[in-house]
């Protein structure tokens, strides 16, 4: 440049995207069942713009019984991993997860699941 930026001049211009994670079906309803009976679904975790391996955690919700007891009767399964992987065409894989309930006393419950990647995405 020779002391004389003015001859040169460089733009730059991007478009940032954050991971983000969507879900097949969006929503959850189990079907109500028998004390101590398991009910159980799948989903699809569709992991979009990751650009480099990360895990998800999933953080499940404990329920207060009428009796004041505590119980927490989700439980979830990835039988392929948890691990968000870039693909070589620059894509994300989905992830499977199954999740299930299960209760020996009488409860109905809705709220929230959360699935948050390593860095709290």
């Amino acid at each position: 440049l020779n002391d004389n930026p003015s001859h040169y001049k460089i733009t730059l211009s991007g478009t940032v995207k954050s991971p983000k994670i969507n879900f097949d079906p969006p929503f959850l309803m189990l079907m109500p069942v028998p004390l101590d009976v398991k009910t159980e679904t799948t989903i699809n975790i569709i992991p979009q713009d990751y650009l480099r391996q990360s895990r998800i955690q999933v953080e499940l919700p404990e329920l207060e019984l009428e009796d004041g007891d505590r119980i927490c009767p989700f439980s979830v399964l990835f039988p392929e991993g948890q691990d968000i992987v870039l693909s070589s065409d620059g894509t994300n894989k989905e992830l499977i997860c199954h999740i299930s309930f299960r209760s020996s006393k009488p409860v109905s419950f809705s709220g929230d699941m959360f699935f948050t990647d390593k860095e709290q995405n």
